[in-house]
């Protein structure tokens, strides 16, 4: 239930913002927007957990933040090395341990990877991931295990 009424609420809030109108028959439009995707997504049985964390929307934020940093960064490197050449570049594959319980939080890891320049993920299994590095300090950063550790704290 809980799930529903946040959906309802973010959908109303959603809408609310895009459509910056408050007239009574665009209110009414809203509502009844609102209240289809609501009624689909009850039809087809996809609010759960994994479809919909509100969980772990609050934890989500901080990181966010960080990996935003960590993207901003990671990009001024990776231009530097492109500027440098051949000489700079050190291409590295290994496979990780993972340390997130839940699909999700494994899908959140492998997706903050691949988001990170220089960094790919090109499989994940069970309880490793395999990664490509562009340099071996990229790879070194996520052994050091400060994205699986924060991405542990979501779960």
């Amino acid at each position: 239930m809980k799930h529903i009424v946040s959906l309802v609420i973010a959908l109303s809030m959603l809408w609310l913002l895009n459509s910056g109108h408050y007239s009574p028959l665009v209110l009414f439009l809203g509502a009844a927007s609102v209240a289809l995707v609501v009624f689909i997504t009850l039809a087809f049985e996809i609010i759960d957990r994994e479809y919909y964390p509100i969980h772990i929307t609050f934890r989500l934020i901080p990181y966010w933040g960080w990996l935003f940093k960590e993207l901003v960064l990671a990009n001024i490197d990776v231009a530097k090395r492109v500027w440098i050449g051949k000489k700079a570049i050190y291409p590295v594959v290994k496979t990780l341990p993972v340390s997130q319980s839940t699909d999700m939080g494994k899908v959140i890891y492998a997706n903050s990877i691949t988001l990170t320049p220089g960094t790919i993920t090109v499989e994940l299994a069970e309880n490793e991931i395999t990664v490509h590095a562009l340099t071996l300090e990229g790879m070194e950063a996520l052994e050091s295990g400060e994205m699986d550790r924060r991405v542990k704290e979501i779960e």
